[in-house]
């Protein structure tokens, strides 16, 4: 799913930047309404090669610059822990079922390797086909598709675009940094 052209007009390149300056990022509600209209198009989820060994991915052109993925989960994977840094997004399970475990937690943003987390900050959610939700900042979460025998396939949206994603290891109540990657990691 992609924006539509826009209609072609003759004004001048400072007036186009000044135009798309003014116009507001997209926030999480932006961010979920794409996810939610790029889900229930059966043309463009019917379009993703699944593969039974791993999850594929596409990338999509996002709202206001945001960075979309059409993701394919097959049967028992997931993402292991892991958060999105300074972006903020959004995603919505456009076939099968996927669960996400969540921290309903403040972690700090940088400087630190181990953390004990209290009682009460886990969450989890139950995603079916046309189920989702948008996330804030350093929003800390698994994503899994926990069928035996069925694909998956959601759609991901986040802006500003993934500046780095941090992944996480958990054992019981305490959760350690693993790793930091970044975009040129990704290719």
């Amino acid at each position: 799913m992609s924006a539509s052209p826009a209609a072609s007009t003759t004004a001048s390149p400072a007036a186009s930047s000044a135009a798309a300056a003014s116009v507001p990022p997209p926030d999480q509600a932006d961010l979920l309404d794409f996810v939610r209209r790029a889900a229930a198009d059966a043309e463009l989820i019917a379009s993703l090669p699944l593969d039974p060994r791993g999850r594929t991915w596409v990338r999509l052109e996002g709202p206001g610059g945001s960075e979309a993925w059409l993701i394919g989960w097959p049967p028992g994977t997931g993402t292991g822990w892991h958060d999105h840094a300074d972006s903020v997004g959004a995603f919505v399970t456009a076939s099968g079922e996927l669960r996400e475990n969540s921290l309903a937690a403040r972690l700090p943003t940088d400087g630190w390797k181990t953390l004990e987390l209290t009682d009460g900050v886990d969450r989890e959610r139950r995603l079916p086909a046309g189920s989702g939700r948008a996330f804030g900042r350093h929003h800390v979460h698994e994503v899994l598709n926990e069928s035996p025998d069925r694909h998956a396939v959601s759609v991901h949206a986040y802006h500003p675009p993934l500046p780095r994603i941090r992944r996480y290891s958990r054992s019981g109540r305490i959760l350690r940094l693993e790793q930091v990657e970044r975009p040129e990691d990704w290719r």
